[in-house]
């Protein structure tokens, strides 16, 4: 429905579309006529939502800290789930992977060959060497965050350290390609290059996406591609960028047996980490980490 100057703003921010997103829209529209992707209103989101979703980001956070202070060779991956589940309900805030899809926990852990969605189990304990993957995500009143970070448990290989430092580069290559009216395909291309430079592969078959009134919503965000192709990031956008990033080969598998856990192909080391951002009007706000 076209909008008059004194109208109400379709963001449903109560002000008045001039003074709003009108210059935002002609703007928008100028770029679809020149055949570019632009993103549809649905996935902007307002100042209200904005600081709803910063809400939940702070919870994200804070039961990661929580994992930081207490993950450690001899526990289990079912103990991690419980510290998430019970420090998130203890926030009032509710773990987005509970029953998502099916899921059965609160939380992912994914151990060295396992790429992502790892359940956890009280028969998977941590062992000295060990990379993992803790994958966190927040509903609070409502509202979506997501986030993940990798630990090393004990002594861990050199080779190991490497890939999860280089894997938390990428994802700092791919933070740094976003630009306010920028190409999507910039933070693939970005994280791409750094990868292979570092004689790394990156996982095709899954990437970031938009996030914030669902738990998972466009765009799509790859971690591999060309720059300057793809949507347009605007102003208002929130999305994860997380790129898993393997020591071998990008092919994998899924467990058949659990139809949710994703392992290499080759049986070599994946790392992954994954902040949630904010793009700006000059440049981006990182949520959740």
């Amino acid at each position: 429905m076209k909008l008059n100057r004194n109208d109400e703003c379709w963001c449903k921010s109560k002000i008045k579309y001039k003074k709003c997103h009108m210059q935002f829209d002609e703007k928008l529209n100028e770029l679809k006529q020149k055949g570019h992707v632009v993103p549809s209103h649905e996935i902007i989101k307002n100042k209200e939502q904005i600081e709803k979703i910063k809400e939940s980001a702070k919870i994200n956070d804070a039961v990661l800290d929580e994992v930081s202070k207490q993950i450690k060779e001899g526990m289990t991956t079912e103990d991690i789930n419980k510290i998430v589940h019970e420090f998130t309900i203890a926030q009032g805030a509710v773990p987005a992977p509970l029953n998502y899809g099916g899921f059965p926990k609160s939380v992912c852990t994914s151990i060295n060959d396992e790429i992502c969605h790892g359940i956890p189990s009280e028969n998977r304990v941590l062992k000295d060497g060990d990379i993992v993957n803790v994958d966190v995500s927040t509903i609070y009143n409502g509202y979506y965050s997501d986030a993940s970070r990798m630990f090393m448990i004990g002594n861990v290989s050199e080779e190991a350290k490497r890939l999860v430092e280089v894997t938390k580069e990428c994802l700092y290559k791919g933070i740094e390609a976003v630009k306010p009216w920028g190409k999507l395909g910039d933070i693939g291309y970005a994280i791409q290059q750094h990868a292979e430079k570092n004689g790394y592969s990156v996982v095709e078959e899954f990437g970031g996406h938009g996030i914030g009134l669902q738990f998972h919503e466009d765009p799509f965000v790859c971690h591999y591609g060309n720059a300057n192709e793809g949507m347009v990031l605007v102003p208002g956008m929130i999305f994860t960028i997380e790129p898993m990033i393997n020591q071998g080969t990008s092919d994998l598998y899924i467990d058949a047996h659990n139809e949710w856990t994703s392992y290499t192909d080759d049986g070599k080391l994946s790392a992954q980490w994954e902040h949630m951002i904010l793009v700006t009007e000059d440049g981006v706000e990182i949520l959740a980490k």
